[in-house]
């Protein structure tokens, strides 16, 4: 994609590509619903997020239409000379993680797949962490 085309600022890059992403999940990709490189200036140390959709009750008029019901993941952008170090690090550890992440919710109880979930990875100071979210 062109920098053009892409709208990203000046000096962000996104430290993952679509190929990257439909390799490590391989089959699991049937199960994202929705793939998005986000275009804002600065996520703070967060480089990857995923997010579980949850079918929410359809009785208190807050029902979430069938098709968005599975993982969501986002790439953020991040500085462009950091570019070349975060790839090989989100390649070898936050895609593999992604990978039995997503395996263990599909898998997981009705209670788990009913509640909105979310994976944070940040980069701080040149180390990877996760961060996950419930509700």
């Amino acid at each position: 994609m062109s920098a053009r085309n892409r709208r990203l600022p000046r000096g962000r890059a996104w430290p993952l590509t679509t190929t990257d992403i439909t390799e490590h999940l391989g089959p699991l990709m049937t199960h994202v619903t929705h793939l998005d490189f986000l275009t804002g200036v600065d996520s703070g140390s967060i480089v990857l997020s995923a997010s579980w959709v949850a079918p929410l009750p359809r009785t208190y008029g807050r029902g979430i239409h069938p098709d968005s019901v599975g993982f969501s993941l986002y790439v953020h952008p991040v500085p462009t000379p950091q570019r070349a170090t975060i790839r090989p690090l989100l390649r070898a550890q936050a895609l593999p993680q992604l990978h039995t992440w997503i395996t263990q919710g599909l898998t997981a109880t009705e209670t788990w797949r009913l509640t909105p979930h979310q994976r944070y990875w940040h980069l701080t100071d040149g180390r990877l962490t996760h961060v996950d979210e419930t509700g």
